[in-house]
């Protein structure tokens, strides 16, 4: 069986490479560059854009794991990919989705996976598709804000969300690669712990020794502070998403924890064990620094 994997150098696609490397799957990872990816894993080099290297990186394939950036042209990207597998008659698509989605069409890469979604389902390749929540992992870069700003900046709000953690989507993604059962099925993918803009800062303020503040819903603000990093179409995507949570809430749904617990075999990850962790690091680091 060999996997096409698409997206496999970030955060989520490396983790899903190095879970069906555990699984002994034969892996070709679409990368833009020769060199990029891990050792020991195939590469086809291409772009998602262009159809004739995704066409050449998916002869032979088996199984197809999509995910796609969160770019202005996500949806043709999504859906080149997705034509090109049926055409060569890929056996089964495990889709990187996102929790909620139908739930959140003004937002646009949450509408852009939803209408990916729609064509999978229409069509007559086997899928299963995975619909995580926000990453724990997004706050392994507020150092800087929760250490020397001691504020938690994410406006989460009071509802919350039921963040996940990467390595338990990446288990998830290779084990629905890898077994049968998973045909047909949506998978969404929640932590444990609904967790608002408050209780994440509680949690921070305990592991770091010191009072760190909620800075509020201020979504205006917030997406000012984006533009400063990203790309204004990029602040105004997210400014969307996270006003979405403050409307109507991104906490897991009934069976949600149950179902994913009996796919991954074990509860899924707390975001209070991920930030025990990440603390822990910059701890060392910040030691290593000073030495």
């Amino acid at each position: 069986m060999k996997v096409l994997v698409t997206g496999g150098t970030g955060n989520v696609g490396a983790d899903v490479v190095k879970q069906l490397q555990k699984r002994k799957a034969d892996i070709r990872l679409l990368v833009r560059e020769e060199g990029a990816g891990p050792k020991g894993v195939e590469i086809a080099v291409g772009d998602l854009l262009d159809p004739v290297s995704v066409e050449k990186a998916l002869q032979g394939v088996d199984k197809l794991y999509l995910l796609n950036a969160v770019v202005p042209d996500e949806l043709t990207q999504g859906l080149i990919a997705y034509d090109l597998a049926r055409k060569l008659k890929v056996k089964h698509i495990v889709y990187h989705s996102v929790f909620r989605v139908d739930r959140f069409k003004d937002v646009p890469h949450f509408a852009s996976k939803l209408a990916i979604e729609n064509t999978i389902r229409e069509f007559d390749v086997p899928f299963t598709i995975i619909r995580p929540n926000y990453f724990n992992q997004n706050d392994a870069t507020l150092r800087d804000a929760l250490t020397q700003a001691k504020i938690y900046p994410m406006p989460l709000g009071q509802v919350g969300v039921s963040a996940v953690d990467i390595r338990d989507i990446a288990e998830a993604a290779a084990i629905a690669l890898t077994s049968d059962g998973h045909f047909g099925k949506t998978y969404n993918l929640n932590g444990p712990d609904v967790l608002s803009g408050p209780k994440m800062a509680s949690i921070w303020s305990r592991l770091l020794g010191k009072e760190i503040r909620y800075s509020g819903d201020d979504m205006d603000a917030f997406e000012e502070q984006m533009r400063e990093k990203a790309p204004s179409w990029s602040a105004f995507d997210i400014r969307m998403m996270f006003q979405g949570y403050l409307e109507r809430g991104f906490a897991a749904e009934a069976g949600d924890l149950q179902t994913l617990t009996q796919l991954l075999g074990h509860p899924p990850r707390r975001y209070e064990d991920f930030a025990a962790e990440t603390a822990v690091n910059w701890q060392a680091l910040a030691v290593a620094v000073s030495v």
